[in-house]
């Protein structure tokens, strides 16, 4: 049940203005984000007992399991939006549904690398070299945002990555002249690419010309009562305005702890129920993730003072163990993390720590600037007696068995320690216990979201990656002619051989290889 009294009191001072909440349950994870016009007003009415009883069963259960909350504000309901599906993303809390798969908001993107650069809606930002505007929260509003973009600037829209003399032959937009024609020579690249940072300035927010123009036309249409222009105008105008708004945009969660974690107490409470000497001001965590035995990946998660330390955050590729066997695995990522910080110690010739310090400290004995390795102060694995055993035994081989490491359990979340045949079990409220499912929660976040990287990298491999004989060179060299495997199959031998470096025996078995592939993937009848 909700802590009234406390949230009472936090509720007095939520603003009246837009933003984010978060709801938490009593362990401090996020159970429910929301975003608000009101703050105030719209986190209030969960906790009105006058309303209960409209509520459905979904959420009397969401109210019943929140124990705390905290608010982001923000500048409009657009950045709101924004950010309320970024925390989704990240928290994935239990209690909502949009926003959890991969739906991302669009972007519009343009590369003045390309030879005739054009405007394109994407979803995912790459570091690829292009310039990106938005996110825009408003589909609707970005496409027709686009159109005004392509008719006032007259750049291309046409698909082709490098159109030629056939695509123009095509191409409606350049008869229409909507477009320049830069890839007939109409106008010169030099002249084309002021098009296009002009239309840049545009979508910067450089636009009040613009706006004025169209506004200006709207009243013209309305008083020659030409009411149909006078609401196309209008509903452009808003587009213009809506996509071109500054937002601020959010690529990082505004707080990674729980609001009910307070890291020193945790620390403190930590020392205390591991009989450690001192506080772990610095905790590395350790997860392995693959899905039956491929794609096998660890995660090595830093906190200093409680806090996560994404900067020495670390993910490996298991390379000696075949299959499936966690046990290797975390041996494997152990004596490969540890290994590699003492050789760094050594270097630094700090294999001696003065006396004074605290355990795992490192000294540096010059002050040149030479990197320098800390030891952590302990240690976590993510799983059971067997994971723990086997990097236990990594640190012994090592000879840095003095650092204490344990193990945390996610079915009853037990703390396991070597040498003790009987779990810790610290209430569910614990501070401790809390820190530590932090920092393994993070170890697998970490984890899964590099094994899901690599997945996907394997998932978006060119069907060309399969055809023996071709490198990475001549893969971009066809892809960069054509555009698209869909258009390079409907290639012809000529038409591959002219490329330079490109013979006609080598076409041949490309366009082979190709139609064999697409022959394959077509459904058989009577299936």
């Amino acid at each position: 049940m909700p802590n009234t009294d406390r949230i009472r009191e936090k509720l007095h001072d939520v603003p009246h203005k837009p933003g984010v909440y978060i709801m938490r349950d009593r362990f401090g994870k996020v159970i429910y984000v929301g975003k608000a016009r009101d703050l105030r007003r719209r986190v209030g009415q969960y906790f009105q007992p006058s309303r209960r009883r409209g509520w459905d069963i979904k959420f009397n259960a969401l109210v019943d399991a929140i124990h705390d909350f905290d608010v982001y504000t923000v500048k409009s309901e657009p950045e709101a939006l924004l950010l309320e599906g970024r925390l989704i993303k990240d928290y994935k809390p239990r209690y909502n549904i949009s926003f959890r798969d991969d739906k991302r908001f669009l972007l519009i993107k343009v590369n003045l690398n390309d030879k005739i650069p054009r405007f394109a809606l994407t979803r995912i930002r790459q570091d690829d070299g292009a310039r990106y505007f938005g996110p825009f929260p408003s589909s609707v509003a970005v496409r027709r945002t686009m159109t005004i973009l392509r008719s006032e600037f007259k750049v291309r829209s046409c698909r082709a990555l490098v159109p030629g003399e056939s695509d123009y032959k095509h191409c409606l937009y350049a008869h229409l002249e909507h477009c320049t024609a830069p890839c007939v020579g109409k106008v010169t690249r030099d002249e084309y690419l002021r098009q296009i940072t002009d239309a840049c300035e545009f979508l910067s927010g450089k636009c009040s010309e613009m706006e004025n123009e169209f506004e200006e036309e709207m009243k013209k249409a309305a008083e020659e009562l030409k009411f149909e222009k006078a609401a196309r105008l209008r509903d452009a105008l808003d587009a213009l305005r809506h996509t071109t708004r500054r937002t601020q945009r959010y690529f990082r969660i505004p707080g990674d702890l729980p609001v009910s974690l307070e890291p020193e107490r945790g620390l403190t409470e930590l020392a205390e129920a591991l009989g450690l000497a001192s506080v772990p001001r610095k905790i590395e965590g350790f997860d392995i993730s693959n899905i039956s035995g491929t794609f096998v990946v660890a995660s090595m998660v830093s906190f200093k003072d409680g806090i996560p330390d994404k900067s020495n955050y670390r993910r490996y590729n298991i390379k000696s163990v075949v299959g499936q066997n966690d046990f290797e695995c975390m041996a494997e990522v152990v004596r490969r993390r540890y290994t590699r910080v003492l050789a760094e110690m050594d270097a630094a010739g700090c294999d001696n720590p003065p006396a004074g310090l605290r355990s795992g400290q490192v000294h540096d004995k010059a002050d040149n600037g030479a990197r320098s390795s800390r030891l952590p102060d302990l240690i976590l694995i993510d799983g059971g007696i067997p994971q723990l055993n086997a990097a236990y035994l990594e640190l012994e081989k090592l000879g840095i068995s003095h650092i204490p490491v344990i193990s945390i359990a996610k079915k009853l979340e037990e703390v396991f320690m070597p040498g003790c045949e009987q779990p810790l079990r610290l209430p569910r409220d614990n501070k401790a216990l809390l820190l530590l499912q932090h920092v393994r929660d993070e170890s697998h976040r970490f984890a899964h979201a590099y094994n899901a990287k690599l997945r996907m990298k394997k998932i978006s491999e060119s069907i060309l990656d399969e055809f023996p004989g071709i490198g990475q060179k001549r893969k971009q060299m066809l892809l960069n002619r054509f555009g698209s495997i869909r258009k390079l199959r409907n290639a012809s031998v000529e038409e591959i051989s002219r490329i330079p470096g490109f013979g006609r025996k080598f076409a041949e078995a490309l366009v082979g290889f190709l139609s064999t592939r697409a022959a394959a993937s077509k459904p058989r009848g009577g299936e």
